[in-house]
C-alpha cells in the first residue's frame, strides 16, 4: 500500500519515523518504573512464538490470563496493538496486566509481522524510504502485518473460551492507526474499540469513510491522546475525533494534560479498561 502526502504531512510523519523509537525508549522506561527494561513484559504475562506459515517464521506475541476466568465461564478478550519501533510486550506492561487481572480479562498483543508493519493500515516510511521493519520489509508487509493478528486472535479464541460479545481493540501511536483500520475493516468483530495517540496520518482524508463503517456496525470508540505529545500532535486526534460528532456515532475522547507520547500507553489503560467494561456487543 503506497502513500502520497501533502508536503504538511510529509514532513509530520518524517518526524515520526526518525523520531518515534527514541522517544519510546526513554520515556515508557520512566513511565513504568522498576519494569529495568522498556521492553519487557509484566512476569505474569507469557511471551511466545507462534509458526506463521506465509513467510516460515516464528512471530512473537505476548498473553496474559486472568486468574478470574474459567473454561465454564466465557471471557472478555483484548488484542492491543503496538507503536512503531516496538515489540508486542510493551503492551504487555504492568498497569495493562493489573487492570486485566482486575477486570477478568484475556489480553494478547501481537507483532503485526515486525515492529513496522502498521496493521494492514499504509506504510509510513521515514527518510529514504526506511521502514522500521528493515530495509527489506517484503512487499506485501501491510498484508502480513494483518494477517499476523488476525493469526493471534482465532489463537486466542481457539485456546479460551472467549466472550464473542466483549473482544475489543485497542492500540498505540502505529497501533492506534491499526486499530482504526482494523476496527473498521473487521468491524463485526468487536465490541468497541480504544486507539491511543493514533498516528492515522495516512488515513485521515478517508476517515468518514473509515469511521461510517463502525458507526454502521454499532461499534464505540474511545480517542486517548496527551495534550503534549510531540511526537503525534493532538490536533491529529482531534480531527478524527471532530468527525465522530459529526457522524453522530458513539464515542469518547479522553484528552490527558500534560502527558507525551510515552507515557500515555500507560496512562490511558484505565480509561481503556473502563471504556470497555461498559461495552458488548
Amino acid at each position: 500500500m503506497q502513500l502520497e502526502l501533502s508536503s504538511r504531512a510529509a514532513t509530520a510523519i518524517a518526524t515520526l519515523a526518525s523520531c518515534l523509537t527514541l522517544t519510546l525508549m526513554s520515556s515508557v522506561a520512566s513511565a513504568q518504573p522498576g519494569q529495568g527494561r522498556a521492553w519487557t513484559s509484566d512476569p505474569r504475562a507469557e511471551d511466545r512464538t507462534y509458526h506463521f506459515a506465509d513467510t516460515d517464521e516464528e512471530l512473537p506475541y505476548c498473553v496474559f490470563a486472568s486468574s478470574k476466568i474459567s473454561a465454564d465461564e466465557p471471557a472478555p478478550l483484548i488484542i492491543a496493538l503496538h507503536g512503531l519501533g516496538a515489540p508486542p510486550q510493551i503492551m504487555c506492561n504492568s498497569t495493562a496486566i493489573d487492570l486485566a487481572e482486575e477486570g477478568g480479562y484475556i489480553l494478547a498483543a501481537p507483532m503485526g509481522y515486525n515492529v513496522g508493519g502498521w496493521y494492514g493500515s499504509p506504510v509510513i516510511r521515514g527518510p529514504g524510504g526506511r521502514t522500521f521493519g528493515g530495509e527489506s520489509a517484503p512487499e506485501n508487509l501491510t498484508e502480513l502485518s494483518e494477517k499476523d493478528v488476525m493469526n493471534v486472535l482465532a489463537m486466542i479464541r481457539d485456546e479460551f473460551n472467549v466472550d464473542e460479545s466483549r473482544i475489543y481493540l485497542t492500540g498505540h501511536s502505529m497501533g492506534g492507526a491499526g486499530t482504526l483500520f482494523l476496527g473498521s475493516k473487521h468491524a463485526d468483530i468487536w465490541a468497541a474499540i480504544a486507539p491511543v495517540a493514533p498516528a492515522a496520518f495516512a488515513m485521515t482524508e478517508n476517515r468518514t469513510e473509515i469511521l461510517g463503517k463502525l458507526d454502521e456496525a454499532g461499534v464505540p470508540v474511545m480517542v486517548v491522546h496527551g495534550a503534549a505529545d510531540e511526537v503525534v500532535p493532538v490536533d491529529l486526534a482531534r480531527t478524527w475525533v471532530a468527525t465522530m460528532e459529526e457522524l453522530g456515532m458513539e464515542h469518547e475522547y479522553v484528552e490527558l494534560p500534560g502527558v507525551t507520547h510515552g507515557p500515555v500507553i500507560t496512562a490511558s489503560q484505565a480509561h481503556i479498561f473502563e471504556f470497555f467494561g461498559k461495552h458488548s456487543k
